[in-house]
């Protein structure tokens, strides 16, 4: 009995999941067809939508969205620069030799 519930179950959630890559597909096959299959247009677009590129109208908001991304690697190199210290002078572990 529990079997027969565990098929089922699976099989609605499979059910489920075709149903939404269909969706998917659909959606992303008539956001190509809109921009002309143009991949990077609707990314460009996409990442616009949602607020992760704004549009740069003056010097100062680039030089601000540098700076911005200089502090991101500066803070990056901080963290990554010790560990990797640390991993290339670590003390070589003793091996014996067998006879």
């Amino acid at each position: 009995m529990e079997n027969n519930q565990s098929k089922t179950a699976g099989r609605i959630i499979l059910a489920v999941g075709s149903l939404m890559c269909l969706w998917v597909g659909a959606a992303l096959i008539s956001a190509l067809s809109t921009v002309g299959w143009s991949v990077s247009t609707l990314a460009g677009q996409y990442m616009t939508a949602i607020g992760m590129v704004k549009p740069l109208h003056t010097l100062v908001d680039y030089y601000t969205h540098i700076k911005g991304i200089e502090y991101l690697i500066c803070v990056a190199f901080f963290v990554a620069f010790p560990v990797f210290f640390k991993y290339v002078n670590k003390a070589p572990a003793q091996v014996k030799a067998s006879k």
